[in-house]
């Protein structure tokens, strides 16, 4: 029986040499202005300093927006321990989900600016606070800025696990430029269908960018390992919203993630979902998903022989 315990071991991003740095937060500034971050390839100057508006998709110029820094014990077990996943929430996202659920963050950008010296101290406030991580939600817009952050926060004594916690629509190039830092990626892979992804988030090609990226993350990283604890310290944790009406396409999802990925993946089948946002008095979103429909969620995981899923 495969052991998914580890003795406690350092964060990536410690062994990377100076060099290492370097080229990676020089790569990252490049592919940020004209911005290539994202697969949206939207090219907006993003370092340019200028009176007009940023106009990607993200509305983010050279420094991230944070809006809340703390202790979060709603996450998965693995990342919440006994101390809690220690978030920060980044305004604005590369998606516009017409259900998202931080619609005040991700579409309206509520936050507040910091420089890439703030955002290391406070990774190292969660830190000091005793989280067992920095969880990175919404971060794939910001990346140059938390490569920067983390090498300075690494020099004043960061040590705890970075993850990664993106709504999965991540281009092959950033990811691989996180090869060697992130030590958990935490992905959502919110459809199967290209009819849905467009529909409901703007992206048509949402599932060929999202399962690419994934399987790109679980070869960095591999399968979920806890220590003794039962906390995360390295690998992919995989989420999944289930959503009404077969709309996300959760058979497909999963057979990917058995089949090309791992059946020993950590997948959090959610079952939380709500409608908002713009999703109230949607025809089919614009209600609760029903217990069959859940049900059905999990019999084809069991079906596909994954083999650590979370239930709710």
């Amino acid at each position: 029986m495969k052991s998914f315990t580890a003795a406690p071991r350092p964060p990536s991003y410690l062994s990377l040499t100076g060099k290492q740095w370097e080229e990676k937060l020089q790569r990252a500034k490049e592919m940020a202005s004209p911005c290539m971050l994202c697969p949206r390839h939207c090219r907006a100057l993003r370092y340019q300093k200028s009176e007009e508006p940023i106009s990607g998709i993200c509305k983010t110029a050279d420094k991230a927006i944070v809006s809340s820094v703390g202790p979060h014990f709603g996450e998965e077990p693995p990342l919440v321990g006994i101390r809690g996943s220690g978030t920060i929430f980044f305004s604005y996202c590369n998606l516009k989900c017409i259900f998202c659920q931080n619609y005040d963050l991700a579409h309206l950008g509520e936050g507040r600016e910091v420089s890439d010296e703030e955002l290391g101290g406070m990774m190292l406030q969660l830190q000091a606070m005793g989280c067992h991580n920095v969880n990175l939600v919404s971060p794939t817009h910001v990346v140059p800025n938390i490569l920067a952050a983390v090498k300075l926060a690494a020099e004043q004594g960061l040590k705890i696990p970075l993850v990664y916690n993106t709504g999965g629509y991540d281009s092959l190039e950033t990811i691989r430029l996180l090869d060697g830092v992130v030590d958990i990626y935490m992905p959502d892979m919110k459809y199967g269908d290209s009819t849905s992804s467009k529909e409901f988030s703007g992206v048509a090609d949402y599932p060929e960018v999202n399962f690419a990226a994934v399987k790109e993350m679980h070869r960095q990283v591999g399968d979920l390992v806890m220590d003794r604890r039962g906390v995360a310290v390295r690998g992919l944790l995989v989420r999944h919203l289930v959503l009404p009406g077969g709309l996300a396409c959760t058979g497909k999802v999963l057979e990917f993630i058995a089949k090309e990925i791992s059946r020993d993946t950590y997948v959090n089948i959610m079952a939380q979902y709500r409608p908002h946002y713009r999703a109230t008095g949607h025809p089919v979103l614009g209600r609760r998903i029903a217990a069959g429909e859940y049900r059905d969620s999990l019999n084809a995981a069991s079906r596909l022989g994954l083999t650590r899923v979370q239930a709710l």
